[in-house]
């Protein structure tokens, strides 16, 4: 699940983790008025004001302006609130801002230089062990760094029952440069940083830029959370942060009926038992020739409603041109998936593109005459390779 800026930078803070002070604006007006309270409780004269959307490069969409007033603040909220904001890492439609974060000016002049660092931490799953990545080249560009330097990229491992460790917070601040009251201010931020990890739950946690300010200060200027899905049940605060408006409404109305959903871009619609076979289901329409439409996982429970229900999702994409239903019966009966699928069909009424279903295991046999036997306009087939020829050929008109 991922979260807004504000909603991490919360989160963070609840770790003693250094964060800009901030305020959450839904109009122009709680803006000026956002800008007005910082002004007086921290004397901060300039002012960020930052879309909050689930996605990156905002900056470079024009989702983040420097304000240097209250009227200032105002202006840029009316421009931001509102729009569609287009990003690399957005649709070319862009998502809609409904908010935007009034936020300190980090930015102030000093004695001394401003940097910007990077700094993420997320599971390397080839060891098992969490893995913090780094670079003393942190900001809107970090993907070309990465690309065109990949020396200027370091990675620190950590020990699950060790946590992290105070040598590895010496050696990630000597290899960013710092010294002095910057390389000791930056030792407890890393600290506690790890520790929000860990202790929310997360899967990705990352920190783009890390400022080093001129007074030697460390923020986290920008932060992005992806909490994991399966511990929110541990963190209800968290769960209650998920904002729905910024999630594709499909997969959503998919959760409310348990079915794991994914949209994608291709024209068969898939709906199978189990992400195993779901991901072989979407191989196999790739070297047929078609591409997948969706990742659709129906779960042990494939009655007659949540088949139903994925029909009427899948359906819902015009770009679908056919659907293969791909069904192991282990723990369901495929006999039980088959009259699901001809009271679904005879529910939804005339469906116009062409179902191939393919039921293997507990009473497979039974599943497929009971297919043929529907008088529907579904094939039916026992291998998935049958199941692949039928999609090509209908692919084909």
């Amino acid at each position: 699940m991922n979260l807004h800026e504000y909603q991490a930078k919360a989160l963070l803070k609840t770790f003693n983790v250094s964060v800009p002070e901030g305020i959450i604006a839904t109009t122009p007006e709680e803006a000026k008025n956002a800008a007005y309270a910082l002004n007086t409780s921290i004397g901060t004269e300039k002012f960020a004001v930052k879309a909050q959307i689930h996605a990156g490069g905002r900056g470079k969409g024009g989702g983040v302006k420097i304000a240097s007033s209250y009227q200032e603040a105002y202006d840029f909220a009316q421009q931001i609130i509102g729009m569609h904001l287009v990003t690399p890492q957005t649709k070319a439609e862009g998502k809609e801002v409904h908010k935007v974060l009034i936020e300190q000016n980090i930015y102030y002049p000093g004695p001394k230089p401003i940097k910007e660092f990077y700094v993420s931490i997320l599971l390397n799953r080839q060891t098992g062990k969490n893995i913090l990545m780094y670079s003393p080249r942190g900001g809107m560009d970090i993907e070309k760094v990465a690309e065109e330097t990949p020396d200027q990229i370091f990675k620190e491992e950590i020990h699950p029952a060790l946590g992290m460790q105070a040598f590895q917070c010496r050696r990630i601040a000597f290899n960013l440069g710092l010294e002095g009251e910057a390389y000791k201010n930056m030792l407890p931020f890393l600290k506690n940083l790890y520790k929000a990890y860990t202790g929310c739950d997360l899967s990705l946690l990352e920190i783009n830029p890390v400022i080093k300010a001129s007074d030697d200060k460390i923020f986290a200027a920008d932060a992005k959370m992806v909490a994991d899905n399966n511990a929110l049940y541990r963190h209800c605060i968290i769960a209650n942060m998920r904002d729905l408006s910024e999630e594709n409404p499909t997969e959503v109305e998919a959760g409310k009926y348990g079915l794991n959903f994914v949209k994608l871009d291709g024209n068969v619609g898939c709906m199978v038992n189990g992400a195993g076979l779901a991901m072989a289901t979407m191989d196999i329409i790739k070297l047929c020739g078609g591409s997948p439409a969706n990742f659709l996982d129906v779960g042990g429970s494939a009655d007659a409603k949540r088949v139903e229900e994925a029909f009427r999702i899948i359906l819902s994409d015009p770009n679908v041109k056919a659907i293969l239903v791909n069904i192991f019966g282990g723990i369901v009966r495929c006999d039980r998936v088959a009259n699901g699928i001809v009271d679904a069909y005879k529910s939804i009424g005339e469906i116009k593109v062409p179902i191939i279903v393919r039921l293997q295991g507990t009473n497979a046999e039974e599943a497929k005459e009971i297919i043929d036997k529907s008088g529907l306009k579904v094939f039916s087939a026992i291998k998935l390779q049958d199941a692949a020829d039928l999609v090509n050929k209908v692919l084909k008109g």
